[in-house]
């Protein structure tokens, strides 16, 4: 491991700590971050708040959860990481209490399809039931809402969880953006049945702005 690819992954998480702030997705001490950088998982520390970190707030750790490098004490929801870094593709994980998630957290099993946005997170969210954090039961339930398809889940009771596939530092700013996707999402809901009850896209739908999607980024590509 690169001294210097570990100094550019905690400069990214520190970013997006600060990213996140400015969406108003950060509330005090919750939530964290984590990329992967080699073999090994940069997280944030426990009770670091996430719009201001500092590189002594972040630690390395290896897939098992044991420090390599920092001082700080990871975070308690490092099993949680750890588990969906294992049991999907993802290299870079977002996770906070923003308000519209986790109000929607505590009366829905699952987010509906009520606008095709949630397509980036693959299709109507699921929500994990609840467990206390740091809990590997929770991270069971976290990966298990995931599945195969999810990139965001909910957490009942608690929060929203996103993750990014790819290059980590691009990882990293697509988990965010997906995490305030989520977020615009949970509020769609709400102020929809403010108003009266919401019309749900159906499978069909979902499908058919998939196959859109697909044609007009292959278009794109002939055009290169």
């Amino acid at each position: 491991l690169k001294a210097v690819e570990l100094e550019q992954g905690r400069d990214a998480l520190i970013q997006a700590g600060q990213q996140l702030g400015e969406w108003e997705l950060v509330i005090g001490s919750s939530g964290n971050l984590s990329m992967k950088v080699g073999d090994n998982v940069l997280v944030t520390g426990s009770g670091t708040q996430l719009d201001r970190l500092g590189h002594d707030d972040l630690v390395l750790v290896d897939p098992n959860g044991r420090v390599v490098d920092g001082t700080a004490q990871p975070t308690s929801e490092t099993p949680l990481h750890l588990a969906v870094y294992a049991a999907t593709d993802a290299t870079a994980i977002t996770h906070t209490h923003a308000g519209a998630s986790v109000a929607i957290s505590c009366v829905e099993s699952e987010l509906p399809a009520l606008h095709y946005t949630c397509l980036q997170l693959g299709g109507p969210v699921r929500v994990a039931p609840y467990a206390t954090y740091g809990s590997n039961e929770l991270a069971e339930f976290v990966v298990a809402a995931l599945g195969l398809s999810r990139t965001g889940a909910l957490m009942a009771n608690h929060g929203s969880i996103t993750y990014g596939t790819g290059e980590p530092q691009t990882a990293l700013v697509q988990a965010c953006d997906r995490l305030r996707t989520l977020e615009w999402l949970c509020e769609l809901h709400i102020k929809a049945h403010l108003i009266g009850t919401p019309q749900v896209l159906t499978a069909e739908q979902l499908a058919d702005v998939s196959r859109t999607t697909a044609r007009l980024r292959e278009a794109r590509e002939v055009q290169r």
